[in-house]
């Protein structure tokens, strides 16, 4: 009777024990559940603060298109994840031609609408214009439009081969980007690594051209 009691009273702590172990472990995870939660949050409101703080540099001209629902909805966003290379696809035209066609897109009416435009337009002389604001959305990298920058590059010919006047202000713009913005570059894809599309078409069809031109925009992250 001594040894059944003894086993019982062993058998009542054995199992005070376990209720007191897990209801540490759920107290653990709660805390360590909202500490995530609030860490998440601080991040986002610092981001989303510093995009909106960041000062344009004097070596490029701010010409902001007009807020619209076809080529700049003034939707703001957070944080930026991914820096987005384009070409124009539009041989010989220059930064400002293609700004204005962003911003042309406006004025259209019907049930047949395009949607398009890009934070960052660079000419084919190395002009660097920004159309919209680096806190806003811009039409251009479906479906990341949300936490990406994107960049068009003008382009003389129609094999899409940047001039070395473009080059030179996409490593100084993509360099200025990633300090601003704490990203290295892995975060400097093609418009081809986020839908497939053939664009910037030259460094899709030639992927040495592409990894030669990452490893120069690479170096213009320290500069």
């Amino acid at each position: 009777m001594e040894r059944d009691t003894e086993n019982e009273r062993n058998r009542r702590r054995n199992m005070r024990m376990h209720i007191l172990l897990a209801v540490d472990a759920a107290l653990l995870a709660a805390i360590l559940l909202v500490s995530g939660l609030l860490l998440y949050r601080s991040h986002n409101r610092e981001t989303e603060q510093h995009l909106s703080q960041i000062q344009a540099p004097d070596w490029y001209t701010q010409d902001f298109l007009t807020v619209n629902p076809y080529s700049r909805p003034g939707t703001k966003r957070e944080h930026v994840r991914d820096i987005v290379i384009h070409y124009v696809a539009n041989p010989g035209t220059s930064a400002k031609q293609n700004r204005n066609y962003f911003e042309g897109l406006k004025d259209q009416s019907g049930s047949k609408t395009v949607s398009a435009s890009s934070h960052y337009i660079i000419g084919s002389d190395g002009t660097i214009l920004q159309c919209i604001p680096l806190d806003e959305v811009a039409y251009g990298n479906y479906p990341l439009n949300d936490d990406t920058v994107s960049i068009e590059c003008c382009h003389p010919d129609s094999d899409g081969r940047f001039t070395d006047a473009t080059i030179k202000s996409l490593i100084r713009l993509t360099g200025w980007l990633c300090r601003e913005l704490s990203l290295n570059e892995k975060h400097i894809i093609r418009h081809y690594d986020v839908s497939g599309k053939n664009c910037p078409k030259y460094y899709v069809e030639h992927q040495d051209a592409w990894r030669t031109l990452k490893k120069k925009l690479a170096a213009g992250i320290q500069q």
